[in-house]
């Protein structure tokens, strides 16, 4: 009803324009005829008056309206015999028809103008809107602060009372939306259904999507939704082509600004977990060197107090207890200070062939120190198998799988090292198998992470922190190689495989060379 009577009290505006015009042009035209002016002056009148309504008029309808009735009132009151529509001259045909055509093409020019200026118009409006929207949006530090911009300026711009829906971080829609009301304040109204509706956006193939209260329009980023601009489904159904056009280019600022706000955040957040990490790496390297000193003086002590001590006194086996303690705790000092340079990429590895019997060996002669009597079975090639490597690097990552299958292995129980060629003679096999309990299958996928510790078995104090596992996977993949973990196939126990290149493929930086390339 609204619309019908705006419509009509338009028309009736229009039409009383047109008479008025009309009826001005008549009133003059009849002074002419009694001052004595030719009949070409009183049809310029009436041209002049069809422009004039074309000019304060919207559309061609009303142009070519009064060109019409413009023509007839000539001929009207101007032409014999007067007050008839009939006419005895038939050059006045001629006139009628020039008459008419110089109209519409005077009412079809200015309506052309005028809607060419409308167009013009509403671009600016549009351009001086997207630098507002833009302007305010560049501003805000909150994706809350983007919502109530662009329903602010939306509401404002396309006369409806828009609303819009942020999604948080991990891309849920929040419980509640901000609206534009009547009075023009901002509210917020709870979301019903928040998982139909993200539901529907997601497979969303259309621009919008057509709600019983709202049409929603989705701001897409760079991963995905942001956010949903919700318009009244009374007003959006009314919108023309170039409304849709416009408001799609500020929902693209709205996305670009929300990107903006999210990247700041994630880089925010980013810095602080640097800094946190830097917190901690100096922490921990400055409590393992202080830690380093008093280990070494406990090793030394308690090994004197074991050789001046005989076997059946008390006194050796608590001396003993404190040896193995104290070389646990050093052993995780020592992981705990190669960690820290491996994060820090302090870590140089200075390769140089190296025969592998060297190697496995020296790892065995000091497992023999920290486990005494304990058997290891070494298998290697019987050639020399000269393999380009960091020494002290890989021996402690043998020693790091060694002291691992000797903690979960019993006395009794098998511990093997194999060192082999694999099938296409590109790589050295390393696999140090043993006969303990195995690996649960929850924890196969996480065992190389950091800090990562059995969540089946519960662990104490002897069984490490989780670093051993990570260190030695670290330096296998600085050497070019890669290493896994699995269960035995012929029985109980676990075995830990890593590979190393016959070639040298990971070159090293000669500023650094000079340096000790160890961790320990």
């Amino acid at each position: 009803m609204d619309k019908k009577g705006k419509k009509l009290r338009v028309g009736i505006i229009y039409s009383a324009e047109s008479i008025l015009f009309l009826l001005a042009a008549t009133l003059l035209g009849m002074g002419f005829r009694e001052i004595g002016f030719t009949e070409t002056n009183v049809v310029l009148l009436y041209i002049l008056a069809v422009f004039i309504t074309a000019s304060l008029t919207r559309g061609y309808l009303w142009g070519i309206l009064s060109s019409v009735a413009a023509t007839f009132t000539f001929n009207y009151f101007f032409t014999k015999p007067y007050h008839s529509l009939q006419f005895y001259d038939a050059g006045y045909m001629v006139t009628f028809a020039v008459m008419t055509v110089v109209a519409l093409v005077t009412s079809a020019l200015t309506s052309r103008e005028k809607e060419n200026a409308k167009r013009a118009l509403e671009r600016e409006r549009q351009t001086q809107a997207l630098y507002l929207l833009t302007s305010h949006l560049t501003e805000a530090k909150e994706l809350s602060d983007a919502a109530e911009t662009a329903v602010s300026v939306i509401s404002d711009l396309l006369d409806c009372r828009a609303a819009c829906l942020c999604y948080d971080e991990t891309g849920e829609p929040e419980k509640t939306f901000l609206q534009r009301t009547e009075e023009g304040k901002l509210v917020r109204r709870r979301l019903e259904n928040g998982e139909e509706v993200k539901k529907r956006l997601e497979n969303l193939r259309d621009p919008f999507y057509v709600g019983e209260e709202f049409y929603d329009w989705p701001v897409y980023g760079g991963e995905g939704i942001l956010g949903v601009v919700r318009i009244p489904g009374e007003r959006a159904e009314a919108f023309e082509e170039t409304q849709k056009i416009f408001l799609h280019s500020m929902l693209e600022c709205v996305a670009l600004a929300m990107d903006r706000i999210l990247a700041v955040r994630k880089q925010v957040r980013s810095r602080q977990q640097i800094q946190q990490e830097r917190y901690r790496g100096n922490l921990l390297r400055a409590i393992s060197h202080d830690l380093r000193t008093p280990l070494s003086g406990i090793m030394g002590t308690s090994e004197m107090i074991m050789d001046m001590s005989k076997k059946e006194d008390p006194r050796f086996d608590l001396a003993e207890g404190i040896h193995k303690d104290a070389i646990w705790l050093h052993s995780l000092v020592e992981n705990i200070l190669s960690l820290t340079r491996l994060q820090e990429g302090r870590m140089v590895i200075k390769k140089q062939p190296e025969a592998v019997e060297e190697i496995v060996g020296g790892a065995i002669a000091q497992m023999a120190g920290r486990s005494p009597g304990r058997e290891i079975q070494v298998e290697v090639p019987e050639e020399v198998l000269m393999v380009p490597m960091d020494a002290r690097l890989i021996m402690q990552v043998l020693i790091n799988l060694l002291d691992n299958a000797v903690k979960h292995t019993p006395p009794e129980a098998e511990i093997k090292i194999t060192v082999k060629k694999d099938l296409a003679g590109e790589n050295a096999v390393f696999c140090v198998a043993d006969r303990g309990e195995g690996i649960a299958p929850e924890d196969l996928p996480n065992i190389f992470q950091t800090f990562y510790t059995s969540r089946i078995k519960p662990v104490d104090a002897q069984k490490g922190i989780g670093l051993g596992l990570t260190i030695c996977e670290s330096i296998v993949s600085q050497h070019g190689g890669r290493m896994e973990a699995r269960n035995r196939t012929d029985g109980p126990g676990a075995e830990f495989q890593f590979t190393l290149p016959l070639t040298d493929t990971c070159p090293v930086d000669k500023e650094t060379e000079e340096t000790d390339g160890t961790i320990s």
